[in-house]
């Protein structure tokens, strides 16, 4: 089999036919549909990547000509991505992992020889062969084995906002060659781009909160208006947009971009979502829907995101201070409480929240903020990145405000001392 366009047309038409017919045998559920999506979306992101590296690793290279994405043919991407997402997802499911990464490796070997002459592969296409199905096989498996079961949440969040960044930016970056600026032009954006990318990062945070993910088939289990939902409706679909027209500055083409992702949101996705969340949470839907506006945020919070309290040692002259700075900005469904009085002795300032989210220090803080107004809430989501969090707290910690007990609730009288910040 020498003809170039019969390799890519059986290398993209056999596994479309396989993947198929597996589902008209056994006809997927939601979550099993979310998974095999997921596995092919991050398998066809992964596999992009894998083979651009490749060729200029020279293990291996294509020789064709047309339907090109970044010098890879296009139906052999489409069709390996099938191959080691949404089949295996799908029709291997159940059986031990290691025997699945074995098996699909072992296909894979016996047919990247037969690919010639649009694959030629070079002395060292092994070691490509065994990065691939490390980066991109084994976690396209695990992504639709954990979304199918419903289990480690976190994790498939993380790896949804990597494919999510990917996709959304990362191709489009490398394909429109926007990236290539001068160094301020690029620090610029970068810093205008912390804006709608930040929003989006604390939607998909709250979303896990909630116990879902972006992905419409696995939703979160209770209707979102905390975060960023508190202020706009359509927090990620505001985030691809804002940052679409951030970087239509560098290239045009990303206006046009935003215009797709805004009809998007507006048309189809509010349709869709808007039936499917009117039938799942009625009234509470529909107070939400009529409060906050899908695109342009509030300037304070929804009267109905989740109640919350946070506790501030009032034995401490400094966090007292914080509280009161809290209580006079009139947050919304925030009480603001002595921690002496709560029973488990905290020795931090404690964010407590109805739907069981809790934290404490910096994060408190940060949480406690997003009841004020828009602004705060802004500098509360930077707070709560994950490297800056730590960061923050460090620096508060050295600053005199680290873990300590607070006094004992006694009378008004009581003494002023260190407590909880």
């Amino acid at each position: 089999m020498n003809d170039p366009a019969l390799i890519r047309g059986v290398a993209l038409f056999a596994p479309v036919a396989a993947v198929w017919i597996a589902v008209a045998v056994r006809r997927p559920g939601s979550r099993d549909l979310a998974a095999m999506i997921l596995a092919t979306a991050w398998n066809l992101l992964t596999l992009a990547v894998a083979n651009v590296v490749a060729a200029h690793a020279g293990w291996w290279t294509f020789a064709a000509e047309g339907a090109l994405v970044a010098g890879v043919p296009a139906d052999l991407l489409l069709g390996w991505a099938l191959l080691w997402g949404a089949l295996p997802a799908h029709v291997l499911r159940t059986l031990p992992l290691p025997l699945v990464l074995a098996a699909f490796g072992w296909l894979d070997l016996a047919l990247m020889p037969l690919a010639g002459p649009v694959v030629t592969l070079g002395a060292g296409w092994l070691y490509g062969e065994a990065i691939a199905i490390a980066c991109c096989l084994l976690p396209g498996l695990l992504l639709a084995r954990w979304t199918a079961a419903d289990r480690r949440l976190p994790w498939r969040v993380t790896f949804q906002v990597i494919l999510a960044g990917g996709l959304a930016l990362g191709v489009p970056l490398a394909l429109t060659g926007a990236w290539r600026q001068p160094g301020w032009a690029i620090g610029l954006l970068a810093q205008a781009l912390a804006v709608p990318l930040l929003l989006g990062l604390a939607a998909v945070r709250e979303f896990a909160v909630a116990g879902g993910t972006p992905v419409p088939y696995d939703p979160p289990k209770r209707l979102v208006t905390g975060g960023p939902y508190a202020y706009v409706r359509n927090p990620m679909q505001a985030a691809v947009t804002g940052a679409y027209l951030v970087l239509a500055v560098a290239d045009l083409r990303f206006a046009a971009a935003a215009g797709l992702s805004f009809a998007y949101g507006a048309g189809l996705a509010a349709w869709h979502e808007g039936g499917h969340l009117a039938g799942r949470f009625g009234a509470d839907w529909a107070d939400y829907r009529d409060r906050v506006r899908p695109w342009l945020p509030r300037a304070r919070p929804y009267p109905g995101l989740p109640h919350a309290d946070l506790h501030v040692a009032a034995s401490c002259a400094r966090c007292a201070e914080v509280g009161g700075w809290i209580t006079r900005g009139r947050p919304v469904s925030l009480r603001i409480l002595p921690a002496e009085r709560h029973p488990a002795g905290l020795r931090r300032m404690t964010y407590e929240r109805a739907d069981g989210l809790r934290a404490h220090g910096v994060a408190a803080f940060a949480h406690a903020a997003q009841h004020l107004h828009l602004g705060w809430a802004l500098a509360g989501w930077l707070l709560l990145l994950p490297g800056v969090r730590w960061f923050a707290q460090l620096c508060a910690d050295a600053f005199g405000a680290g873990p300590a007990r607070p006094a004992p609730a006694e009378s008004d009288g009581v003494p002023i001392r260190r407590g909880p910040a």
